[in-house]
């Protein structure tokens, strides 16, 4: 079976079925479906390198991640595959753990695919690899950094907006005493969620000292030690922000195997709404990172290279404001603890 014999049953040349099967978008779409009526009833199945090697596109994309672990990354690939099938493409997965290093053998692998595209979503970007990748010509699509230069776009996700909502739900609940479990230094989605909750504190008065202030990985177990510092602190705690769902389920574990409860001792909070945070016990208030937008901004900007855009022009800009979703983890600070408050500032 070959792409003449689809062109024979469809009624059309064989450069029509090639621009079909590559989504050039230059073929009418009564033409493109009768083409893929044709495809689907003779069942063919086109050689993908030779197409690569014949028109210099692979129709596969690379979707780079940094950790396959965390909920929230299989969560953006389930996402990002969802559209990318819906557009008769396929995508290679790379998980870099975090490391520099792999980044670049991830980058190499795409490279030697022949990949149409690349998104990077993963904070570790080195710019000697980006700069490669443009010489090269691939379109890229970023998370959480401006674009940069001809044939870049970018994903960002306002988490100022993100970590205000959260803060002023914890003030409008009466919090005034609030901790936060920050995540990596090194990672500067981290950095960006930190001073995010410092500049929403400030905005509403909120003291932030370094009591309140914890340092976690990510993680579950990273929540959980974080959790046990901040208590040993004695810093007099009613509420706790977590950079992340994980960091959040972790601190969680922590405050029940001191004796305490969830939300009546201490509201906890989250970020990013992985699936799990809707069945903790209680259920998490987090903040809605939408993974499904992220996908298809990702996936579309790079579509729209294969489309006509112009990679001599610099790409799209998407800015994305996550959203709180309010469950059962948060509630008023119990009158316990506000009398014992009350004394401590008589």
């Amino acid at each position: 079976m070959n792409i003449t014999a689809v062109a024979r049953r469809a009624r059309v040349s064989t450069a029509t079925v090639s621009r079909t099967m590559n989504d050039s978008g230059r073929v009418l779409p009564k033409t493109a479906e009768r083409v893929r009526k044709a495809i689907a009833e003779l069942g063919f199945h086109p050689d993908i390198n030779a197409r690569a090697l014949g028109s210099g596109r692979s129709s596969l994309y690379g979707l780079i991640i940094s950790d396959i672990t965390n909920p929230f990354f299989p969560e953006l690939v389930r996402a990002f595959e969802d559209i990318a099938v819906k557009h008769q493409k396929e995508i290679l997965i790379a998980n870099t753990g975090y490391d520099p290093k792999r980044l670049d053998i991830c980058v190499n692998r795409m490279v030697q695919r022949r990949v149409d595209g690349v998104a990077i979503m993963t904070s570790e970007m080195d710019e000697t690899l980006l700069k490669g990748l443009q010489t090269r010509k691939i379109p890229l699509v970023l998370l959480d950094r401006h674009a940069q230069g001809p044939g870049v776009s970018s994903v960002r996700i306002d988490h100022a907006a993100g970590m205000l909502q959260a803060v002023e739900h914890l003030v409008a609940l009466g919090h005034s005493d609030i901790g936060f479990i920050r995540g990596p230094v090194s990672l500067a989605t981290a950095r960006v969620r930190y001073k995010a909750f410092q500049d929403a504190c400030k905005r509403h008065r909120v003291r932030v000292t370094a009591r309140c202030i914890a340092q976690g990985d990510h993680g579950v177990e990273g929540g959980y030690k974080a959790m046990q510092d901040l208590l040993k602190k004695g810093a007099g705690l009613t509420a706790v922000l977590c950079s992340n769902d994980l960091t959040a389920i972790g601190a969680m574990e922590t405050i029940y195997e001191q004796g305490l409860r969830v939300p009546e001792d201490i509201s906890v909070v989250g970020y990013d709404d992985i699936l799990l945070s809707a069945y903790t016990r209680p259920g998490l208030t987090t903040v809605n990172v939408p993974r499904e937008q992220v996908a298809s901004a990702a996936f579309l900007s790079l579509l729209s290279y294969g489309q006509g855009a112009d990679l001599n022009l610099p790409g799209q800009e998407h800015i994305l404001v996550p959203k709180l979703v309010c469950r059962r983890s948060t509630a008023r600070p119990s009158a316990g603890t506000l009398e014992e408050e009350s004394t401590r500032g008589a």
